[in-house]
């Protein structure tokens, strides 16, 4: 006796995405092995799922809650730092299985925390306040790092935030974060493997939470906040969820980030406001709400610089080009009517009609 499967509409979505990710993985490893890939290609693996973990991540607290934060790559900023001091720490003590998952959860754990400290008194506010003030928020961890100095020896922890000499550490003594110089000698650990495998977690939690009832809540929550108050759905509880889970999956991206380099520093490039501008145009142009649309976008805008650097007097001008195109794509009503009209469930529609005509 036969007996069929019936998925419903979301877990179908999920699969398909997910899917998306697991065929992109065997494809490049099998690449890899035949030796198809080019260093600069293998070198772009593991920031590609960085940051497209960083784009899904964001999508849920400026997509499918409506806020908009600035803030995000400041918990980035936590979780690679949190996790770097750690698995520094403890390199010469822990295998390096363990100590890197407990440097995962760590990281993400903390930078969790992170968003539930600050978005309790942040969430109060909307729109630009809010932007402004998750901004703030990520300018301030980073100018903090920059001035902290932290060290051991065999008396224990030292700490200071003038230099790294008024620590008094001892001959044998060691810097675990160095003021502006950062954390150097982090074990690099991070591999495609693992930031695949995060990703792919990344989406599963993303997209069972909006496809939960949690998820519907915070959705009637964006589309109407007092509508969503007068039926006794808790506001304040529902924004924390969304903001920490977001900010906790941001620290992940953050431990990829920092086991994957020799050197973390707390620059503006790294942790500043322009990459969490980079990451919410991510979000932007893959469609509010759309985590494949993220994950698609984030792939596409990371590659496109880097295969263009042939192209060196051109190539921002093309980067250009395709972010306007994807713009009209996603948000042109006219693109839209043609992207419903020629959808593949329309057609295979279509086909199954004249099928049985």
């Amino acid at each position: 006796m036969k007996t069929k499967m019936n998925l419903t509409k979301s877990t179908k979505s999920t699969l398909i995405t997910v899917g998306i990710v697991v065929v992109a993985y065997i494809v490049m490893q099998i690449l890899g092995g035949a030796g198809m890939l080019s260093s600069l290609m293998k070198g772009l693996l593991v920031p590609l799922c960085i940051y497209a973990i960083m784009a899904v991540s964001l999508n849920l607290t400026v997509g499918i809650l409506g806020e908009l934060s600035l803030g995000h790559a400041g918990f980035m900023c936590v979780g690679a730092f949190v996790s770097a001091f750690f698995s520094l720490y403890f390199k010469e003590t822990m295998a390096a299985g363990p100590r890197f998952i407990i440097a995962i959860i760590l990281g993400g754990v903390v930078a969790a925390l992170s968003g539930l400290l600050i978005g309790i008194p942040v969430l109060r506010l909307r729109g630009d306040y809010l932007a402004i003030v998750t901004l703030a928020f990520g300018e301030i961890i980073k100018n903090i790092i920059n001035v902290m100095y932290v060290g051991r020896d065999e008396q224990g922890i030292h700490f200071s935030m003038k230099d790294a000499y008024s620590m008094n550490l001892s001959s044998e003594g060691q810097i675990l974060i160095n003021g502006a110089q950062g954390i150097t000698g982090t074990p690099n650990d991070s591999n495609f493997t693992v930031a695949a495998i995060l990703l792919v977690l990344t989406l599963i939690i993303v997209l069972n939470l909006v496809n939960s009832r949690p998820g519907r809540a915070i959705m009637a929550i964006r589309d109407n906040r007092i509508a969503a108050e007068s039926v006794g759905i808790n506001i304040t509880k529902f924004k924390l969820l969304a903001f920490s889970i977001s900010a906790g999956l941001a620290g992940i991206a953050g431990v990829l980030y920092a086991h994957n380099l020799s050197i973390l520093q707390a620059q503006p490039k790294n942790f500043g406001y322009n990459m969490s501008i980079m990451i919410l145009v991510y979000v932007v142009l893959g469609g509010m709400g759309n985590i494949r649309g993220s994950l698609i976008a984030s792939v596409i805008l990371v590659l496109l610089p880097e295969l263009m650097r042939q192209l060196n007097d051109y190539r921002m001008l093309i980067y250009s080009i395709v972010l306007i195109v994807m713009m009209i794509f996603n948000w042109s009503p006219k693109a839209k009517e043609f992207r419903e009209k020629y959808s593949i469930k329309r057609l295979l529609g279509k086909k199954t009609e004249k099928g049985e005509a």
